[in-house]
C-alpha cells in the first residue's frame, strides 16, 4: 500500500520539520494513487495530487464534499457509497474493484481501499480512502484473456481438423472398396431391374458417404484442390438458375456486383459447392421465406484483421434476411457438426467445409450476424496472380486424353487389402497384369524380382514407407518408372520432390484407367 510505503520514507536529510508534517507533504505527493481522508460521515477532509489527476478536481472544489460524488448514480441509488463505510466500520476495511466517475462524466475501473481510523479510545474519526485507475491494467487482463482463449480455439480446430481427417482417410479406403466392388458388380450384374435398382441405391449411398468425406477433408483442409484463375461473376451468374431451383420459390435470389473484379484463383468445384452451403444455409435460417443476396466485389486488406491477412481479395457476400444468430451462436458456427437445423436435418459440417476450404485457398471466411437481423456470409478468395492468369489450362488437356491404354505390367501397393484387392480387380479388368505389395518394402522387393514392371500405383498414407518414400527410392533404382500415388489428401509433408500423379482417392475404374494414360503419355 502507497500509504505504508510513505509512511516509512521518514528519515528525508535537512527536512528540520514535524513527522505528521513530513507524512503529510509525502501524502499529498503521490501522483499514482488518488489518497485522501473522510469524516466519519464521508465528507472528504484531504486530497492529494493524485487524487486531482485521477478524479480531476481541485482541492478547493471538492474539500468537504460527500465522496459518493465519485460513484456511478445506479451505484449511489443501491446505497453502495453507505455500504462500504458500514464495512470500513465494521470489519476495519473496506476493498473492492468497481466503476467511479471523473468531473468530466467519465468513467473508470478502480481499486478502491477504505480503512477506518481510530483515536487511543477506538473512537472513529474517520476513513482513509485510496483509489488507482486499474483501467489499463484490466484492458491488458482482458486482452490476454481473449488472446489465450483465440489460441485455445485455435489448438482444439487444430486437433479436429488432424483427429477428422484421419478418420476421412479410413472412410475413403472403406468407401474405395464399397464404390469399385459396386462398379465391377454393375457389369456383371442380371438385368432384373429389381437389381440394378439396389444396386444404384447401394451406389448413391456410397457417394453419399464420399461426399461427406470430402466435406470431411476441406474441413482438415486436406482435400485435393485445382486452382485455376476464375472470373467470379460469371462464376455466379452460372450458378444463379441452379441456386433458384435449389432453394425453392420462397427465396428471392439477388446478384450485385460492385465495379471490375479481377479473376480470383480457387477450385472452382469447391467454390461452387462453398457457394451453394452458404445459399442452403441462408434459406435454412428463413423458413418463411426471404430473400438471399450475393454481392461480389474487390478489396484490399491492408493489414491482417479477423484472420484476412493483408492482400487483394474477391469477395463475395451472401447476405440473408432470416433469423440471425446471438453472439453465442455465432461463435461455434464454423465448429464442426455443431448444427442448429435439428436431428436429420444437417450434419454440422457446411460451413465448417467452407471454412476448410477457404483456409486451404489462402483466404478466410467471415459470419456476422445479430438475432433476428439476418447473417452475412464472405468468402475471401485470393486475386489471382497475373502468372496464373496467363498460364494456359493444363488440367484442360489432361481431361482431354483418352483412359485407353495398352495392356500393362502394374504393382500395385496398399496396406489395406481390401482397397488392394478392388484395385487389382479394376486393372485386371482393364486388361492389365498386376503384381501386389501391402507396404513398401514389399514393393521394392517385388520391383527388384521382375524388370518388366510398367507402372507403379501405390498408396501414399502407408506406415514406416509412404508412398512419397517409395516414389523416392523408385526413382533412385529404377529412373523414369511412372509413378501413381492415390490418396485423399491435398497437401502431401515437405521432403524430396517426386515426378508422381495424384489419383484421388476413392477412385473408380475411369479415374484409375486415366491417370494411367496420363502418366504413360507424359
Amino acid at each position: 500500500m502507497a500509504v505504508d510505503v510513505l509512511a516509512k520514507n521518514t528519515d528525508l536529510v535537512g527536512f528540520a520539520i514535524p513527522e505528521e508534517e513530513r507524512f503529510r507533504l509525502l501524502v499529498e505527493s503521490v501522483t499514482d494513487y488518488a489518497i485522501y481522508l473522510l469524516d466519519p460521515a464521508g465528507h472528504i477532509a484531504s486530497w492529494n495530487v493524485g487524487a486531482e489527476r485521477a478524479k480531476g478536481y481541485q482541492r478547493h472544489e471538492i474539500i468537504g464534499e460527500h465522496f459518493s460524488r465519485f460513484y456511478p448514480p445506479e451505484d449511489r441509488e443501491a446505497g453502495e457509497p453507505e455500504n462500504a463505510l458500514d464495512i470500513a466500520r465494521r470489519e476495519g476495511r473496506y476493498e473492492k474493484e468497481a466503476q467511479r466517475v471523473r468531473k468530466d462524466g467519465s468513467r473508470f475501473l478502480a481499486n478502491v481501499v477504505i480503512e477506518a481510523i481510530r483515536d487511543e479510545r477506538g473512537e472513529l474519526i474517520g476513513f482513509a480512502k485510496t483509489t488507482r485507475d486499474v483501467t489499463e491494467r484490466a484492458e491488458t487482463e482482458k486482452e490476454l484473456a481473449k488472446a489465450r482463449d483465440a489460441l485455445f480455439q485455435a489448438q482444439k480446430i487444430e486437433a479436429l481438423g488432424q483427429l477428422t481427417g484421419g478418420i476421412a482417410h479410413d472412410f475413403n479406403n472403406l468407401l474405395m472398396a464399397v464404390l469399385s466392388s459396386l462398379e465391377m458388380l454393375r457389369k456383371r450384374i442380371p438385368g432384373d431391374p429389381k437389381l440394378v435398382q439396389l444396386l444404384e441405391n447401394a451406389v448413391q449411398g456410397a457417394e453419399r458417404g464420399a461426399a461427406l468425406t470430402q466435406r470431411m477433408l476441406a474441413f482438415a483442409r486436406k482435400q485435393d484442390l485445382r486452382p485455376t484463375p476464375l472470373n467470379i461473376p460469371i462464376l455466379i451468374g452460372g450458378l444463379k438458375g441452379q441456386l433458384e431451383g435449389t432453394l425453392g420459390p420462397s427465396i428471392q435470389v439477388i446478384t450485385h456486383v460492385r465495379g471490375n473484379v479481377r479473376p480470383a484463383f480457387a477450385d472452382a468445384n469447391q467454390l461452387e459447392l462453398a457457394i451453394l452451403n452458404l445459399a442452403v444455409n441462408a434459406r435454412d435460417a428463413m423458413p418463411e421465406g426471404g430473400s438471399i443476396t450475393f454481392d461480389v466485389r474487390e478489396d484490399v486488406a491492408a493489414k491482417t484483421v479477423d484472420g484476412v491477412a493483408a492482400g487483394a481479395y474477391v469477395c463475395v457476400s451472401i447476405t440473408d434476411t432470416g433469423e440471425g444468430m446471438e453472439a453465442e451462436t455465432l461463435a461455434r458456427a464454423t465448429e464442426p457438426f455443431f448444427t442448429t437445423k435439428g436431428v436429420g436435418r444437417g450434419t454440422g459440417l457446411g460451413l465448417s467445409m467452407v471454412y476448410g476450404f477457404a483456409e486451404q485457398m489462402s483466404g478466410r471466411l467471415t459470419l456476422s450476424s445479430r438475432k433476428g437481423e439476418g447473417t452475412t456470409a464472405v468468402l475471401w478468395i485470393p486475386v489471382a496472380s497475373t502468372d496464373a492468369v496467363s498460364a494456359p489450362p493444363a488440367e484442360l488437356k489432361t481431361e482431354a486424353r483418352t483412359p485407353g491404354t495398352r495392356p500393362l505390367v502394374v504393382l500395385a501397393v496398399d496396406d489395406d487389402a481390401l482397397v488392394l484387392m478392388n484395385t487389382t480387380a479394376m486393372l485386371e479388368d482393364l486388361g492389365h497384369k498386376v503384381l501386389e505389395a501391402s507396404n513398401g518394402h514389399e514393393a521394392l522387393d517385388v520391383l527388384r524380382a521382375n524388370a518388366d514392371i510398367d507402372i507403379v500405383i501405390t498408396d501414399f498414407a502407408m506406415p514406416r514407407m509412404t508412398g512419397r518414400d517409395l516414389a523416392v527410392a523408385i526413382a533412385r533404382e529404377r529412373p523414369g518408372l511412372p509413378v501413381v500415388l492415390a490418396t485423399g489428401y491435398a497437401e502431401l509433408p515437405t521432403g524430396a520432390d517426386v515426378d508422381a500423379r495424384r489419383l484421388p482417392k476413392p477412385f473408380g475404374q475411369t479415374e484409375l484407367a486415366r491417370a494411367i494414360a496420363d502418366v504413360r503419355k507424359s
